[in-house]
């Protein structure tokens, strides 16, 4: 399974995974899977940090290693797919993964039932 990991998917398995179902933690921790986390996962936690509304790991990149995850950088495929969607969802750094997954045929783990509109494969997070 190729798995993109929605920011607080991330942040929760960060913080040891127990806020995440069962059938997510499973399918991350799964040799069988590859797990990614995009470049605007990075961005969104690094300017929430900025204001004080986020505690997250500061070396992001050690983080994606450490756990043998994959960076998911942003390309102007994504960018031309993301003007593309329709407005269901609001977040600019949800609409980034959406885009994303759809480009890269990549399955959301997420908790936001916003991503439902879209059309994307989800895994409850």
């Amino acid at each position: 399974m190729r798995l993109l990991l929605d920011t607080h998917a991330f942040l929760w398995w960060m913080e040891g995974g127990s806020d995440l179902s069962a059938e997510a933690r499973a399918a991350i921790e799964s040799p069988r899977s590859t797990v990614y986390l995009s470049a605007a996962s990075a961005w969104e936690m690094s300017i929430k940090r900025a204001k004080g509304r986020l505690e997250s790991p500061t070396d992001v990149v050690g983080a994606v290693e450490a756990n043998g995850f994959r960076e998911l950088p942003l390309s102007i495929l994504h960018a031309q797919t993301l003007n593309e969607l329709p407005p269901h969802h609001a977040d600019p750094f949800d609409r980034v993964l959406i885009a994303q997954a759809q480009v890269e045929g990549l399955t959301i783990v997420t908790r936001d039932a916003a991503f439902e509109a879209y059309g994307v494969p989800l895994l409850p997070a």
